[in-house]
């Protein structure tokens, strides 16, 4: 696979396009629900990897002074159009975030946090969460699992036909690694009197972690794991689980005197 293209650059226009089949207020009145179960109910939220800014503009509807943080600038063009003008647009790597104060929450869902690749890069994160993050905060954020990446996705071809764009989708998944890749071509109409289109594409990488894994990278970095559930339930996970949501609390580290 070509691994040139940076990601949501050319994809960033039709990403929303495409995604018009998430249930959007379903994720949000769930994420909603957990962050005031946790004493979340005001302050800011910072909002990593949020993207085309749908679970932005919500959460600010709810109230919170959100601050949204995304890689792709071509994105945030796009979440600056949805949001309010008070939310605060960040183009930063979330792994070497970088804030003027703390957050009363952070939240990362839509698989964002699955394009860490490497163990230390999840640690970065939560390296960066513990420093910004006010006392007794709370980071929620989602992960898909290899039992997704491996029985849904796979090594597989799929396509999207829309009226003016068609999206192929060319998947592969290492088990031995649990890296999925996987190439986005997309054929977007740009002049329909020619009936003309463009090509973008794409290369993505994400990964599956164990719930062990992230436990220990949490607690290693002064990040409590509260609550484990599959996705926009209270169930515990299980081997079927295709998504998984972590709820972890700030605990100020304590070093020897």
């Amino acid at each position: 696979m070509d691994e040139e293209a940076e990601i949501y650059q050319g994809f960033a226009e039709s990403y929303d396009l495409f995604m018009d089949n998430i249930p959007y207020d379903m994720w949000h009145a769930y994420l909603h629900r957990l962050l005031q179960e946790y004493g979340v109910d005001q302050g800011i939220v910072v909002d990593l990897a949020c993207g085309t800014g749908s679970m932005t503009c919500r959460l600010a509807a709810d109230g919170y002074d959100m601050i949204g943080i995304d890689q792709s600038c071509e994105m945030l063009d796009i979440a600056r159009k949805k949001c309010p003008d008070h939310v605060l647009l960040l183009q930063q790597d979330m792994r070497e975030l970088d804030l003027y104060g703390s957050a009363s929450a952070f939240v990362c869902v839509c698989d964002g946090m699955n394009y860490l690749l490497q163990e230390e890069d999840l640690r970065a994160v939560f390296r960066r969460v513990f420093l910004f993050l006010d006392p007794d905060g709370i980071f929620v954020f989602d992960l898909k699992t290899e039992h997704f990446y491996s029985r849904h996705l796979g090594n597989r071809t799929m396509t999207d036909h829309r009226e003016d764009a068609t999206l192929i989708w060319e998947n592969e998944y290492h088990a031995d690694t649990g890296i999925n890749e996987y190439l986005i071509t997309i054929y977007q109409q740009v002049d329909p009197k020619r009936d003309l289109f463009e090509r973008v594409e794409e290369y993505h990488q994400q990964r599956a972690y164990s719930t062990g894994e992230v436990q220990r990278a949490l607690q290693d970095e002064g990040l409590q794991l509260e609550a484990v559930y599959e996705a926009f339930t209270r169930n515990l996970p299980d081997c079927e689980s295709e998504r998984l949501y972590f709820i972890a609390r700030k605990k100020e580290k304590i070093f020897p005197g």
